[in-house]
């Protein structure tokens, strides 16, 4: 334990990365009463996976960590994907 790396992260970019949250939930709040058709959704999601990369990288310290820990997200949301896409297929072939 004495021997790990500790990182200092400066508060300054938990406020830019908090800022940057708070300004992507506006805008995904936003984007639900602008009439997009069919980009609606899309648009959600891409905000919604900007956010998460956001969240996962800072304030859970997946970019100071250890580079299997990266893998393991990498795999949990893989998994995730793959859920997801079957869903879909499963609606859209019914």
């Amino acid at each position: 334990m004495s021997n790990e790396k500790h990182h200092i992260v400066p508060y300054r970019t938990y406020i830019f990365v908090l800022l940057a949250l708070i300004v992507l939930t506006f805008i995904s709040i936003a984007i639900t009463h602008i009439e997009l058709a069919d980009y609606t959704v899309a648009g959600a999601l891409i905000l919604a996976s900007v956010k998460t990369f956001l969240v996962l990288t800072f304030f859970m310290h997946l970019k100071f960590d250890k580079p299997y820990m990266r893998i393991m997200v990498g795999f949990v949301l893989a998994v995730f994907l793959a859920v997801i896409i079957i869903t879909f297929l499963d609606y859209y072939y019914r």
